[in-house]
Parts: structure tokens; sequence; C-alpha cells
């Protein structure tokens, strides 16, 4: 089943003559396929209407499937009018989350016979079939995560004393980019010394230097779909506080993966990292989740933190996360992504976790 028969099905069980509007542009691009800056995806139980302007009208006409593919007129708003009433629509679902008050402003003055509804339902409904990888999403992510993992390996033999590290991460993007990466998952962070002790640190010019902890976090896009990864590496030599830390995290994650499975609730998952850190004094210095999913957006729910009460479901990818981060001092993060099974997960991630001293 496509994931626009899916949602149809969906709309026909909810609500009588009920039918979606989906505007975001992740949403679009999870639903058709299609990614564009600009388009209007209109699905009931029984039609599925796909809009978009001139400068995409041929692109989509040759990718879209499951939709009848519109050209934008220069009157929009008429033309969806036009359109609901051919579809016989009486409620107009909105994604609430993504839609600004301006827009729906707009919507409720151009489509006054029509009732809008921005509650959560459709949110909700997209929402569960994205948690939930099929298998092309799972293997776009690989695929993604491969040329990432790739590029670790590639920036440990790149990296010498004295380079900075704006051009580590010049240096990583580069490498993802030039080997089948479509766009950065987001703004690579790559910090050293000090620098580490903020998770999400900005490169700058700072040089590395010996016995400096180098965190660098980076993901690429491969068919629209994200991977993401963490590993902190140490130039030359390392005291005996840096290893406590560094296994310390080290024994945090491998524990999260070792456990987590189907049936638990993010925040049990959370839990089980958070506790080897706790246990060993560092808790007040992890300050951030344990993870979050990842997909055609790079934090999608749900997230491994201490407050989600959602159930992990096989099918699911997240990120394991955990780290300590002591200001002045130096931090560390190692982070995986996996996919949740019936009895535990997949790691995605194919690099060495063990502390790699340059």
């Amino acid at each position: 089943m496509t994931k626009i028969e899916s949602i149809k099905n969906t709309l026909s069980r909810i609500q009588d003559n009920c039918t979606a509007l989906v505007m975001s542009p992740e949403n679009r691009k999870y639903l058709t396929g299609f990614e564009s800056s600009d388009g209007f995806l209109l699905i009931n139980a029984s039609d599925a209407i796909f809009i978009t302007d001139g400068r995409y009208i041929e692109a989509a006409e040759n990718t879209v499937r499951d939709c009848k593919v519109l050209l934008q007129e220069h009157n929009l708003w008429e033309q969806i009018k036009k359109l609901m009433s051919d579809m016989k629509v009486e409620k107009l679902l909105l994604e609430s989350s993504r839609t600004t008050m301006h827009l729906y402003r707009i919507l409720s003055e151009r489509l006054n016979e029509t009732e809008i509804i921005a509650d959560d339902s459709l949110d909700s409904i997209i929402g569960e079939m994205r948690a939930v990888k099929d298998e092309n999403e799972i293997r776009n992510i690989k695929a993604a995560q491969k040329i990432t993992d790739e590029a670790f390996s590639h920036i440990c033999k790149f990296i010498k004393e004295g380079m900075t590290e704006k051009e580590i991460q010049l240096e990583l993007d580069f490498y993802m980019l030039s080997h089948g990466g479509e766009a950065l998952s987001f703004e690579t962070i790559a910090v050293s010394g000090k620098n580490s002790s903020m998770p999400h640190g900005v490169p700058g010019f700072k040089k590395v230097e010996n016995g400096d902890f180098i965190t660098m976090d980076f993901g690429t896009i491969v068919n629209g779909y994200h991977s993401d990864m963490t590993r902190t590496v140490v130039l030359a030599g390392v005291s005996e506080k840096m290893k406590k830390v560094y296994n310390t995290v080290l024994k945090a994650q491998m524990e999260c993966i070792n456990s987590i499975k189907a049936g638990m609730s993010g925040a049990q998952g959370d839990k089980i990292s958070r506790d080897v850190i706790e246990k060993e004094g560092f808790g007040e210095y992890f300050t951030h989740s344990t993870g979050h999913s990842v997909g055609i957006e790079i934090h999608e729910p749900p997230f491994l933190n201490t407050s989600e009460e959602s159930i992990l479901k096989p099918g699911m990818v997240v990120t394991v996360e955990p780290g300590i981060y002591i200001p002045g001092e130096f931090g560390v993060r190692i982070e995986d992504m996996v996919v949740i099974t019936e009895n535990g997960c997949e790691d995605l991630t194919g690099s060495k976790k063990e502390l790699i001293i340059l």
C-alpha cells in the first residue's frame, strides 16, 4: 500500500467528507516522493490532487504517483475552492503544527463555507505514519549513513595538530557532498578542547592541540533521508579523567543499544543511558536527551527523553547519543542510529566506538 493510499484509508475511517490539506514541504515529500518549495496536496477518501506552480509542474508530472497533478492557477484560492466543491469537501484538516496564524486566517476567509479543523488530528495521522520507516526509507537512511561512516574514516586521517575546527568541518562537508550526499543533514559540528563542552558548539578558528578531545557531529542526505552520527576522538595524549568520561559515555551508549527494543517508551530508553552516567557521578553533565528519530527531517518524534510517553515500534529509526559536558574542560558524545526491532535494534552506524587517539 502506498503512503497516499494509506492516508486515504485513514481519512475514510475518521470523519465523513473530510479532506486533508498538506502544505509543509516535509509532509508533501513524504507522501508524494516529490521535493519542492511549493505545492498543495489535497487528499480525501477517494481523491488525491497535487497542485504546484510552473517551476515544478513538468518534474511533478514525471515523478508524482497516486495523485492527479495540476498546474497552479493565477487565483490559487479560487482554484482550491472549486476543487473542494468538486470533491464535496465539508471539513478541511490542516497541519496544525506547521500552519501559521496568517495562513490559517487566509484559509478561514477564502474557504468560508468549509469547516476548518486545526486540531492535532492530521499531524497525528501523518506523524504516526512517518515514525515507522518502510524498507525503502531504511535503505535510504543506510545509504546516507554509509557515506557518513566513510567521511569519519577519512577525517581521522586528515586531522593534524594546528588545524582549525573550521577546516575539519569543511573537510567533512566536502567529503560527504562529493561522495554521494545530496546535502548536509545539518550544519556540521566540529569542536575541540574546551569548546567540546558545548553540545552544539559552532566550529571556529580555534586550532586543535595535542591533548584535545575533538567532537564531530555530522550527517548527509540520500533521496531526502538523513543520517546522523557523532564521534569524539583525541589528538595525541589523553588524561585519566578524559578516559573515565569517555568510557562512561561509551558504556551508557552500549547499554542503551543492547537493551532498547519495541514496547519501551521513549522515557525508558532514555533512562537506560542516563542511569549509567548518573551512577558514575556525571549526571549533572548530561544535559540533553538520549536521542531522537531520524527520517525526512533530522529531528522527528518519537524522542528518547525523560518525558517521552510514546511507545517504540519496529521500524522506528532513532539515535542513541548520550554525552557528558564539563564546562571549561571538555565534552564527549558518541552517537549511532539504530532501527528498532521486536527484540532489540539494528545498529546502522559502522564506525568504531572505542576511543581513537590520532
